[in-house]
């Protein structure tokens, strides 16, 4: 069987070819994801900053839980959002350490300046990278600053610099030789850097000469919340965003993987399905000739095995450039650091290549489950005349799949997370697209019916293509498959977040009181509100939290007349006494909380600083303005840049505003306040499933082009019987807009009721946002793939001279 597994393949180039690329493509996702995930798990963050210090002491930059399980303790770790510090004592006890012979405290802070972001330090600690001055001296004065080299600035220039105070001019003494890859950099007197971080007696983090001393300091910190940095550990306190970024290439590849794995099935499938039915007629005679049924599956799934084993070694080595591909994308969004590297193995390539082998195998074995059982006698019978019912087993599995669909809209209605949510999400849609592919017959009989009337309007092409619809509905099963999932996953992955956001958006604008919103890194809150007019000013940071393992979006806020500037839907309790130990949630946030008004938190800030708060009111807008609401002051000590990301001031003149905040850059006016949910970008995730959409899109090309290839027999008798080539044309035409309307169809049901299941959970709405124009952006795409797809291979086939296709073999 394995001879004649080759010979099949050497002589059936054409049918095996979009199974080939399906699986291509399915090898080259799945190391991609592989490639990420691995980076995420054993990746390592250069230092930059710390290059110079051979040890660097730092605080602990995970929080920890313990969890006593029967007879188990287990403990779990999650990366700080924002940077723990350090009491500025521990360099005084790691100077008196043996063998220690210098000490450089660190501080850092956010600075901005009209050429850009950057790190603001005292000048004492630029013996960590280590920095040296190329002209000019050290700063001296608080009003004195040293510039790095890509700053462009000279001795004596003046720059304004905006950090975590209102903006300063300062007179440039110096430019340093060096520059960071990732980062500018200031130095500033050791006064005025540690005015600026506002951490008093806290340090960032202490750097320690020589490198023998390491066992010594260990052991002097051991039982102090200080940890020990060395080697390629040190880039890891310096870039706090790299934990973080770490535990997103996991999530991320995970996910993208598993929904990979699950598409690249059900495309394969597909793409197998329609090669078995191109060679029924093959398969029957073999059957005929007493091959049994042992045997034809084995022949098959040897063919499966080689064309899935050649495609993916090539995906599995292309892999390793989608890989390259994605990390300058989150490079360029800022999900990854630049210095982070991705970590090359040979593990991901022999996963793409192992599960891309297992697809293609056992895709080929369930496409021909109905046509190895059939008995001898009637195979070429079953070959010659369709099947009008579809084998009930199929069907069975068919309503399993689609009852699973439902249960997991069932589910997905119940869950109000979006790291839960999500995968689930995408899962439903694959799972809606697996039912139709089981089920595809019934659907495509009913398209057919419904359309035969409209398509008759054309007395040839149209009735044609009736009649084919009519006579082949397997082989447009075969083709509404990939276009239902092209068309649900593509509405799904473009309108969830989309749904999310005009919740989030529709929810801030409708609890926003304020006249004005500010926008920007805004300095100088409390001054306007001595501006004529102004009834209240609300400065709001943003930060995360965790009460227990859970996480949540919190925003600090200015308790002083918050009920004149937002509106956040108070359910139960009361904001104008929102106190130092006292927060406010939402309903979803109270839920998974199991809080109620008056419930004692015990709440972890950004920084891992421990607090207890009353719940002081639970309220119904959490999209617009975050899980929890905390005083302003609470939270601008525990993160990294306190100010605050927007200010919201009722009522005032805009002209006023406009002049107060001219000076501040960065700063503008906002038509409207940004919702709390809607930071972080979603651009990097639409780029991410964004391969998935070309995936599909490469299955409909596929699938369309081998089913139309294999039709040159029956376009050469209909030119016999005087049917002429553009009748045909417009046969095919219509033939694929019939089908791609019932693909349409199908998948925009499956999406709505995807997307309203995960609204109702998410947002408490099961009304899905359906942008008009992106949806018919989607049809279009598809039809015109559609088109294409049919288009080209049907004007070779058409080339080809009617008795040399009629008596052509049917390879």
């Amino acid at each position: 069987m394995l001879s004649l597994a080759l010979h099949t393949l050497r002589s059936r180039k054409g049918a095996f070819a979009g199974a080939f690329a399906a699986l291509l493509c399915a090898a080259a996702l799945i190391t991609a994801c592989g490639v990420l995930l691995e980076t995420g798990l054993r990746g390592h963050v250069a230092p930059e900053r710390y290059a110079g210090a051979p040890i660097v002491v730092g605080a602990d930059q995970q929080l920890h839980w313990t969890k006593h399980k029967k007879h188990k303790v287990k403990t779990k770790s999650k990366p700080l959002t924002e940077r723990a510090w350090l009491a500025a004592d521990v360099a005084d006890r790691i100077a008196h350490v043996p063998g220690v012979t210098k000490v450089v405290p660190e501080v850092t802070f956010p600075a901005q300046t009209a050429h850009g972001k950057a790190q603001g330090h005292a000048w004492a600690s630029a013996a960590l990278t280590p920095f040296t001055l190329a002209t000019g001296r050290e700063p001296r004065a608080d009003g004195e600053v040293v510039a790095d080299a890509r700053a462009g600035a000279r001795p004596g220039d003046t720059i304004t610099v905006l950090a975590t105070a209102a903006p300063r001019t300062y007179r440039v003494v110096g430019v340093t030789a060096q520059t960071t890859p990732r980062q500018a950099n200031l130095f500033f007197t050791e006064q005025e850097a540690r005015r600026l971080a506002g951490r008093p007696g806290q340090v960032a983090a202490i750097g320690v000469f020589p490198a023998s001393a390491a066992p010594a300091v260990r052991a002097a910190l051991r039982g102090t919340p200080a940890e020990l940095y060395t080697g390629r550990d040190r880039g890891s306190l310096e870039f706090a965003d790299a934990s973080k970024a770490r535990v997103t290439l996991v999530s991320m590849g995970g996910a993208l993987g598993g929904t990979s794995l699950l598409v690249a099935i059900l495309v394969v499938v597909g793409t197998f399905t329609l090669t078995i039915e191109q060679r029924r007629r093959e398969l029957a005679l073999l059957r005929a000739v007493a091959a049994t049924p042992r045997q034809v599956r084995k022949m098959i799934g040897r063919e499966a095995l080689l064309v899935g084993s050649g495609a993916g070694l090539v995906g599995a080595a292309g892999g390793l450039f989608v890989a390259r591909w994605l990390r300058s994308l989150f490079v360029g969004h800022g999900v990854m650091p630049p210095n982070l590297g991705l970590v090359l193995s040979p593990f991901p390539m022999a996963a793409g290549l192992a599960a891309t082998m297992l697809a293609a195998w056992a895709a080929a074995r369930l496409s021909a489950r109905s046509t190895v059982r059939i008995r001898p006698a009637e195979a070429l019978a079953e070959a010659a005349i369709e099947r009008r019912r579809p084998p009930v087993a199929r069907t069975l599995a068919g309503l399993v799949v689609l009852a699973g669909h439902v249960t997991l809209l069932a589910v997905l209605r119940a869950l109000d997370v979006e790291a839960a949510a999500t995968p689930v999400t995408f899962l439903a849609v694959v799972l809606g697209a697996f039912a139709v592919a089981l089920l595809g017959p019934v659907p495509a009989r009913a398209a057919t019916a419904v359309l035969a009337v409209p398509l008759r309007l054309s007395r040839v092409s149209g009735h044609l293509a009736a009649a084919n619809g009519r006579a082949g509905t397997r082989r447009l099963a075969s083709i509404i498959t990939p276009l239902t999932l092209a068309v649900g996953m593509t509405c799904t992955i473009l309108f969830a977040p989309a749904t999310v956001a005009d919740a989030a958006t529709r929810q801030a604008r409708e609890g926003v009181r304020a006249e004005h919103v500010l926008a920007g890194r805004v300095p100088g809150a409390a001054e306007l509100g001595r501006l004529p007019g102004v009834r209240a000013v609300t400065a709001m940071v943003p930060t995360s939290i965790r009460v227990g393992e859970g996480k949540y979006a919190a925003q600090g806020v200015t308790p002083a007349g918050l009920t004149r500037t937002i509106d956040p839907g108070v359910r139960a309790g009361s904001l104008d006494r929102l106190g130092a130990g006292d927060v406010a949630v939402s309903t979803t946030a109270a839920g998974h909380m199991h809080a109620r008004l008056g419930t004692e938190l015990n709440v972890t800030l950004g920084d891992g600083t421990p607090l207890r708060a009353r719940v002081a009111a639970i309220y119904g807008r959490g999209l617009g303005f975050g899980d929890v609401l905390l005083p302003y002051g609470v939270v601008a000590a525990h993160v990294d840049d306190p100010l605050p990301r927007q200010v919201l001031v009722a009522g005032g003149s805009a002209d006023e505003l406009r002049r107060a905040v001219a000076r501040y850059p960065g700063v503008r006016m906002s038509p409207a306040a940004q919702a709390a949910g809607q930071r972080n970008s979603t651009e990097v995730n639409l780029v991410i499933m964004g391969l998935i959409i070309a995936f599909t899109a490469i299955a409909v090309v596929n699938t369309l082009a081998m089913a139309t290839a294999e039709r040159s027999r029956e376009f050469a008798l209909l030119r016999l019987v005087g049917t002429t080539k553009r009748q045909i044309r417009g046969m095919l035409r219509l033939e694929t807009l019939s089908v791609t309307l019932t693909g349409v169809v199908l998948g925009t049901a499956i999406a709505v009721g995807t997307l309203s299941a995960y609204g109702a959970g998410m947002t408490g709405s099961a009304r899905p946002a359906f942008p008009p124009l992106a949806y018919l952006g989607v049809v279009v795409g598809v039809a015109v793939l559609a088109l294409l797809a049919t288009a080209v291979p049907g004007r070779l086939a058409l080339t080809v001279h009617p008795p040399e296709a009629l008596g052509a073999r049917e390879d």
